[in-house]
């Protein structure tokens, strides 16, 4: 694949395993400097106590070819996000203020989200 996505970044919310997984490795195929952001780490696991970490999905966009930045939470943004709750509302009020968010970011051109 092309690095077509080259100098751009995108946030991936939910990227430690299943579709938002799969979004941040073809992200970083194509050259982005991907953000992912999920519950469980190598330090931590969620109340689901899943093996996968988003370190591991961070590894996983590098040998694709972009750059993965491993993020717990966002709260540095100003933004948090229970994954466990879906609530339509919520959901878009809270990708509204991650896209503002990105918008400040060098490059910041995406916000993507597997809930």
């Amino acid at each position: 694949m092309s690095q077509v996505l080259k100098g751009k970044v995108a946030l991936v919310a939910g990227a430690t395993r299943g579709a938002g997984r799969g979004i941040a490795v073809e992200l970083g195929a194509a050259g982005a400097t991907v953000y992912l952001t999920g519950r469980t780490t190598r330090t931590q696991r969620s109340e689901y106590n899943r093996s996968e970490t988003i370190e591991e999905t961070a590894d996983l966009v590098r040998q694709a070819g972009g750059e993965g930045i491993a993020v717990r939470d966002i709260m540095h943004l100003g933004l948090s996000f229970d994954h466990r709750i879906f609530d339509g509302a919520v959901a878009v009020q809270f990708l509204n203020r991650m896209k503002a968010k990105l918008e400040g970011f060098p490059g910041g051109d995406a916000a993507l989200t597997d809930f």
